[in-house]
């Protein structure tokens, strides 16, 4: 089932800096969607756009049958509660344990202390950090902090996982922690969109892989590798 369509998606900033033009990409329910390309080749803007963050200049994205440039900006919050975001950064509250910065995305939303008991342990457990969660921050590993954002970012049962250079920081036994775990993640009917330049990732994940160069889709293997050379 078609879940995120992209037609003749195009983002520009004036005349002169074009980022994505003529963008068609359809993803459907469950996939694992690898957007791969160079540095500024648009893979964050992409993504920004689709759940929302950004407007496209010229084209439509659709999330099921819906137009979301339709959306009102009031109730695009509940909009992106469809996703669950990840970035190269962790992003967590540096005054807050692990288990506190995974409750937060339920406290803002107004989940009582018995759904919290309930819920964040069995995250921390699938993301391996149930002995780590009354640390903080700067005592676990970049790794575990990654993996603490993750946790964070499924809280709220997601639809879509977006992935913005997750291992970005990791060292390659982070990286293919991470990498795992988001294939589980995918495995238990999460679709996930991955943005990455790290070719290692992308291979040993051997799913879907949209390439993005120039500002346009330069192939779409349904199940393949990616090479930078």
């Amino acid at each position: 089932m078609k879940l995120i369509e992209l037609r003749n998606v195009g983002k520009s900033y004036g005349e002169e800096f074009v980022i994505l033009k003529n963008i068609n990409l359809s993803i459907d329910a469950g996939e694992f969607v690898s957007i791969v390309g160079a540095s500024g080749a648009g893979k964050s803007t992409l993504l920004k756009m689709i759940y929302a963050d950004e407007e496209p200049t010229s084209g439509k994205i659709f999330f099921g049958e819906r137009d979301i440039s339709t959306i009102k900006k009031k109730t695009l919050p509940f909009y992106r509660r469809n996703f669950g975001t990840v970035f190269q950064d962790a992003k967590l509250l540096s005054y807050k344990t692990i288990f506190e910065n995974v409750a937060y995305a339920l406290e803002v939303q107004g989940a009582g202390d018995e759904q919290i008991k309930k819920e964040v342990p069995k995250l921390l457990e699938i993301v391996g950090l149930s002995k780590q969660s009354d640390k903080y921050p700067n005592q676990v590993s970049g790794g575990e902090a990654q993996r603490a954002s993750l946790a964070r970012a499924l809280i709220h049962r997601p639809r879509v996982l977006i992935a913005d250079e997750p291992t970005g920081n990791l060292d390659p036994v982070s990286t293919w922690e991470m990498t795992k775990l988001l294939l589980k993640i995918n495995d238990l009917g999460t679709t996930i969109i991955l943005a990455t330049h790290d070719e290692a990732v992308v291979n040993n994940i051997y799913k879907r892989v949209v390439v993005i160069g120039n500002g346009t889709i330069l192939s779409d293997n349904k199940r393949g590798k990616y090479s930078t050379e």
